[in-house]
């Protein structure tokens, strides 16, 4: 799957990580909507299908543990990429089991992020409508 036709969601309640990463990921040939309220984003999601979906783990509301379970029971074929400033071994586990599919640690580098996406890119399965 090219660049271009990968959809991805970014889910931050800090707006600056949100604006730093659409900046990054759109310089580097993705398609990128971002939420800061994550009601907003299971809305959209619900709507739309998105190939990768990043979203932190700690939020008011629905916090990413949540999102990822939304997402897992809907469709299987979508990666998420769970980030976090609060990293430890249990919420690194608990991700992995729930289905995610990477947990990076804050504070990280576009380009590290951009890596677990070319990764996870590559094992995608294109869907219907692509």
């Amino acid at each position: 799957m090219s660049k271009q036709n990968l959809e991805i969601c970014v889910i931050d309640d800090e707006t600056v990580v949100c604006k730093r990463l659409q900046q990054a990921l759109t310089k580097a040939g993705y398609t990128v909507e971002t939420f800061t309220d994550s009601r907003k984003a299971i809305k959209r999601l619900d709507e739309k299908h998105f190939d990768i979906i990043v979203t932190d783990i700690r939020m008011d509301n629905i916090d990413g543990m949540e999102v990822l379970s939304h997402i897992r029971q809907q469709e299987r074929n979508t990666k998420v990429i769970l980030i976090t400033g609060y990293a430890t071994i249990e919420i690194a586990r608990e991700a992995q089991v729930k289905g995610a599919y990477d947990f990076i640690s804050k504070p990280f580098k576009p380009n590290e992020l951009q890596q677990v996406i070319e990764r996870a890119a590559k094992e995608l399965v294109p869907h219907e409508g692509k």
